[in-house]
């Protein structure tokens, strides 16, 4: 909750306004019954039409103000809770978007997009509750007691017998809530994941002909949620029925000890009227009450799970350069990895070390090589090898465990992360074409003109496709480019990775869905009008890297093979197996 009052106090000024107003709209509609047992006992036995009118007129009015305060309170309220869950939900992709590669992985995709969606919802619905809900019934209860025991204590009695007992039944109850909710969207995760990898692999799925194996997945996942949701709201839903009981119980017993009272003449038969409604009034106040503790309890599990995201310390710090790792070398290479091992720890839980668990085994054993600036390096070996680690560990996704690497003479750690990352123009291997035009995904936010669009279109080999468009790069692509072949798709994330003439350029098994001679085309263009880049290139394909200053061989992390293409074919074994099996399947 410590999160939510933190957002809240942004818009302090007009959520006070809105309790006021929802304040002024319970004390007006406490004052409806009082008025209605004045004309039945005071008024109306006068016989005067006037002041039946005149009071009738009066308890219209104060029906419509109630209805005017609590209509403009319930908007103000929706407001302001809409503006809270919009700042959370801000904050949350920001920091989402600057997590490290091991807290991302210590979180989950799914698990951070049911945060983002369904726990931010809870507390938008909290948060309207606690402008409403928690002002009213309080209010209404309190309130309620004061002017029954005005009216008649004896009657008041009942009242003040049956409140403790259901107020201590709901805050049991509540105080067993949150645990309960917050293993119910745990489950909610699992389900978002699977349902998340099935709408991805959809095709993959049907190819297999595995949908209904999909089914009895998803069945699993859906029915172990609903059974923890059965749950939570099971204990969440006892106070109900038992108020609802209570409320039953002290009806009757209002209307009896009423009745013998007016009986022997020690109050009147309005009073009984009025008692009644606000009888109603306050214990459906206290199931107000059941139902704030219920969201609460439901956002407060919601709130603890957004938190832990929030407050996520910092594992990648921005070292000074007195504490960053020095390099030590003349003249100094432009990219260097000096004695690096690396391992990925996905965390089995969150410590004060941070996301510290279970340690994978090591993926990345003495890296050690260098590149100047304007040269290339391709990377080569077999999957699982760790290339594509080496390039998350250049970009800084992760931090190394041992050893350093180095740009232009600097720890990678010494560099904010967008100075850092504006070096680089990339394409992973498992890129996104977002549902936009083709424009905005090679510009991608960055400011360049239609000159640098159009050569980045060319040297990617994308003009051909690209000009048979009647739209040309206004068209729009599908969400995750559905719309566009696999060929295309590559040649468009090139196309962004060229556009900003990065200084490094990381083509990370771009071209595997190119044919031989658009890969030839496309890196005789990089080396001629991108010849100022430094290129890595991780590729499958000896043809793509033969031409690369140096070439880096990887075997499961290890480094078996560094240098140019002539002196692998003279040294290295394992290229030269590469190089013929390849060569002999064209």
């Amino acid at each position: 909750m410590k999160l939510i009052f933190h957002h809240m106090r942004k818009y302090l000024r007009s959520i006070s306004i809105g309790m006021s107003l929802k304040l002024l709209a319970t004390m007006t509609e406490l004052m409806l019954p009082y008025i209605l047992e004045h004309m039945i006992d005071n008024v109306v036995p006068l016989g005067e039409m006037g002041r039946i009118f005149l009071w009738g007129f009066l308890m219209i009015v104060t029906a419509l103000a109630c209805w005017l305060l609590n209509t403009m309170a319930n908007r103000n309220a929706v407001k302001n809770a809409h503006y809270v869950s919009y700042d959370i939900r801000r904050a949350l992709f920001n920091k989402t978007a600057n997590l490290s590669g091991t807290a991302f992985d210590f979180f989950g995709l799914p698990s951070l997009t049911s945060r983002m969606t369904s726990d931010s919802y809870n507390v938008q619905s909290c948060v309207q509750s606690l402008q409403t809900l928690c002002v009213r019934a309080p209010i209404m209860m309190v309130g309620g007691i004061i002017v029954t025991m005005t009216m008649d204590p004896v009657l008041s009695g009942i009242l003040c017998v049956m409140l403790p007992i259901l107020l201590t039944v709901v805050l049991l109850v509540s105080r067993h809530g949150i645990p309960l909710y917050t293993k119910v969207q745990d489950r909610l995760d699992d389900v978002v994941r699977i349902m998340r990898e099935n709408i991805t692999g959809i095709r993959v799925v049907k190819a297999l002909s595995k949908t209904d194996y999909e089914r009895r997945h998803f069945r699993q996942a859906n029915e172990a949620m609903i059974k923890q949701d059965i749950k939570a709201s099971a204990v969440m839903s006892v106070p109900g029925p038992f108020m609802q009981t209570c409320l039953n119980v002290g009806l009757t017993l209002v209307v009896f000890v009423g009745a013998v009272r007016v009986n022997n003449g020690q109050i009147k038969p309005g009073v009984i009227l009025a008692f009644l409604t606000y009888f109603n009034l306050i214990l459906q106040s206290v199931m107000a009450l059941n139902r704030m503790f219920m969201m609460i309890s439901k956002a407060s599990a919601s709130a603890d799970r957004i938190a832990k995201v929030l407050d996520a310390r910092d594992d990648q710090p921005i070292l000074s350069e007195e504490d960053a790792a020095q390099l030590d070398e003349a003249p100094v290479p432009f990219i260097r990895f000096r004695h690096v091992n690396f391992r990925y720890t996905p965390a089995a839980e969150e410590n004060n070390e941070g996301f510290a668990g279970e340690k994978q085994e090591q993926c990345l054993y003495d890296i050690d090589f260098a590149v100047n600036r304007g040269e290339s390096l391709g990377i080569i070996g077999p999957t699982g090898c760790g290339k594509t680690t080496i390039v998350n560990l250049l970009m800084r996704f992760y931090d190394v465990e041992d050893g350093a690497v180095f740009i232009d003479g600097r720890d990678v750690r010494a560099y904010a992360k967008d100075e850092l990352h504006r070096k680089f123009g990339v394409v992973f291997q498992n890129d996104l074409i977002f549902h936009d035009t083709l424009r905005r995904n090679i510009s991608f936010g960055r400011d360049i003109d239609e000159k640098g669009l159009q050569t980045a279109i060319s040297d990617a080999m994308a003009e051909e496709f690209v000009s048979k468009l009647d739209e040309g790069l206004d068209y729009m692509a599908d969400v995750k480019g559905a719309n566009l072949s696999g060929g295309q798709k590559q040649r468009i994330l090139i196309a962004r990775a060229l556009a900003a003439n990065p200084e490094i350029l990381i083509l990370d098994d771009s071209s595997s869905a190119l044919d031989y001679k658009t890969d030839a085309s496309l890196r005789t263009a990089i080396a001629k009008h991108h010849h100022n880049s430094t290129i890595i290139m991780v590729a499958q394909r000896v043809s793509s890297i033969q031409n690369m200053t140096n070439i880096l061989v990887l075997d499961n992390g290890h480094t078996i093979g560094y240098g140019s293409h002539e002196h692998l074919l003279a040294t290295c074994p394992a290229y030269q197996e590469i190089y013929h099996a390849q060569m002999g399947e064209l």
